[in-house]
């Protein structure tokens, strides 16, 4: 079990009956990275990563 295992277990035991919208979820990601950018490269990983229907195009990486 990966340790991450437990937060998203965590998640959808306590809201996992909730229907939220990408918007939220953007702004929630937000919100998370603006108290702790320590995390904005993996946040930033793990939005592209959806935005692109969970698969691994990385076409537009490493273009900084």
């Amino acid at each position: 079990m990966y340790f991450t295992d437990r937060g998203i277990e965590e998640l959808v035991t306590r809201r996992g009956e909730e229907e939220v919208s990408l918007a939220w979820l953007g702004d929630q990601l937000q919100a998370f990275v603006d108290e702790f950018p320590d995390f904005e490269v993996p946040v930033e990983r793990l939005a592209t990563w959806l935005a692109r229907g969970g698969t691994g195009d990385d076409d537009d990486d490493d273009e900084d």
